[in-house]
């Protein structure tokens, strides 16, 4: 047999190698597919109860501004309340795919009547996605640019940071925890995971065999970083309820998370999926040294409470978590699902910190 022969049999068979992994890749991506379809049509249509006042855009004064980071993107930031009228400043961190009206509900309650501050992740919302590609550590980064540049010397903020921006947070102390308590007083780590977090979503149900695990792992780096355009239509907003929202949900928290999905932009979203798949800030935990508290909703197919469990026992072991809260029936979108509780246990935390100092 020559060598030319010899050749176009071992690409022939190559050839066929690769067809039949791609079959394989195909028929385990199809089996999860279709194992999630049935999970999302089997939930409740969500309860129309009217709109939430809570959700709307704030009526009070909201100042917009823009903070530059350490490799030059801009980022947006709006700030509300007087800071000499506090020693905390509460710092608002909002998730992947969301932007700054994700806190409406805590803008709104808070009023004007203390300061406050979000900003957009960037490449969400107002923000520039920059020219380098997105990584956990950047997230630290952006974060320390905004305290450094929003909160004046003297005050500390209080940090709250929902999903990606609870892992905003740790990536932040991972990097710039020494000395903590000179600038932040307190934490709140919402609908978040330290570790895994791609890896562990719970939105495929585990109802199929072991053997069709490679495909969840395949669907989920999918779901994650594929730069699809997503608009916001009936369908749309059934798979927005199933991944992050509770089963028995509002309506109106469905529309709204929904349209806010759909607004984000299509490469921002797979591209800071694609870095979340890296995620592991569970040191950044180990150095906080301010109290923290850990939220998370019992609902949640994307950061779950395992997740939560995780973090709460590393906080306690060093002698830091101040607070647990599971919220019954909640998905991932505590902060507008139990926009009440959540703000209860904000203004708790301050109602401590402000004891603390007798102010």
């Amino acid at each position: 047999m020559t060598a030319k022969s010899r050749w176009a049999i071992a690409r022939r068979w190559a050839l066929v190698g690769a067809g039949g992994i791609g079959a394989f890749a195909a028929a385990q991506l199809a089996a999860n597919v279709g194992a999630l379809g049935r999970e999302m049509l089997a939930f409740p249509d969500p309860i129309d109860d009217g709109p939430d006042p809570q959700l709307a855009a704030p009526k009070h004064a909201m100042r917009s501004s823009v903070v530059g980071t350490s490799d030059g993107t801009l980022l947006h930031v709006v700030a509300s309340g007087d800071v000499d009228d506090a020693d905390e400043i509460v710092v608002f961190i909002h998730g992947w795919t969301c932007n700054t009206a994700f806190w409406n509900a805590q803008f709104n309650h808070f009023g004007g009547t203390r300061p406050v501050i979000a900003y957009d992740q960037r490449g969400h919302g107002l923000s520039e996605l920059g020219r380098s590609r997105p990584t956990v550590e950047m997230l630290g980064h952006d974060l320390q640019a905004v305290l450094e540049a929003m909160i004046p010397e003297g005050k500390r903020a209080v940090l709250v940071g929902h999903s990606m921006g609870g892992m905003t947070i740790m990536s932040w102390a991972q990097q710039f925890g020494a000395g903590m308590e000179d600038k932040v007083s307190a934490i709140i780590l919402c609908s978040t995971a330290a570790r895994g977090v791609v890896q562990r979503q719970k939105l495929v149900p585990d109802t199929l065999p072991a053997f069709f695990d490679p495909g969840r792992k395949i669907l989920a780096r999918l779901f994650t970083s594929t730069p699809m355009p997503l608009p916001s239509n009936a369908s749309t907003s059934k798979i927005s309820h199933y991944v992050a929202l509770g089963p028995i949900a509002r309506k109106a928290h469905v529309d709204f998370t929904d349209e806010m999905i759909s607004a984000c932009s299509p490469t921002a979203r797979g591209a800071w999926g694609a870095a979340m798949y890296r995620l592991d800030v569970l040191s950044g935990l180990e150095k906080i040294t301010v109290p923290t508290s850990v939220v998370v909703g019992d609902e949640d197919l994307l950061t779950s409470v395992e997740h939560a469990d995780e973090m709460a026992a590393a906080l306690s072991r060093s002698g830091f978590l101040n607070a647990y809260r599971t919220y019954e029936g909640a998905g991932h979108m505590v902060p507008l699902e139990r926009s009440a509780e959540l703000n209860d246990l904000i203004d708790e935390v301050l109602g401590d910190l402000s004891a603390a100092t007798g102010s």
